[in-house]
């Protein structure tokens, strides 16, 4: 009776893992137009989001590092066109501070109930000395 669970349990692994496997990764998104990102440009705004990251002590630590001071900073900064100061400040929009925790410790804990699982459904006993 086991050896017929453990066999089902096996095969149906092998055809999920395969299935997973063979599909596609498909990565989509919207596609702005150019002229919806042209109206939407406010230097002002954008500016004022640029020197707020800008102002994050970490941030302003790792320009320190790489040898920028505030002045060339902020030369560079009133040197760039309206349409990349919205680039950047879209680019500050989009970053995910922290990154993506939560989903890596939800799949551990469910490879660790599987493994958990797998061995509790074989018969084998783990001993510890």
């Amino acid at each position: 009776m086991k050896r017929e669970l453990t066999m089902w349990i096996t095969w149906y692994l092998v055809t999920v893992m395969f299935l997973f496997g063979i599909t596609p990764k498909v990565e989509a998104g919207f596609s702005p137009s150019a002229l919806h990102s042209q109206a939407q440009i406010n230097r002002s705004g954008d500016v004022e989001k640029i020197r707020n990251f800008l102002e994050i002590k970490m941030v302003r630590e790792r320009l320190h590092a790489y040898g920028f001071s505030q002045e060339e900073i902020q030369m560079k900064l009133n040197r760039l066109t309206d349409d990349q100061i919205h680039r950047v400040a879209l680019q500050i929009d989009e970053l995910q501070v922290g990154g993506n925790g939560g989903e890596v410790a939800i799949i551990v804990i469910l490879v660790f109930i599987l493994f958990v699982l797998l061995i509790y459904v074989t018969g084998h006993r783990i001993f510890v000395k």
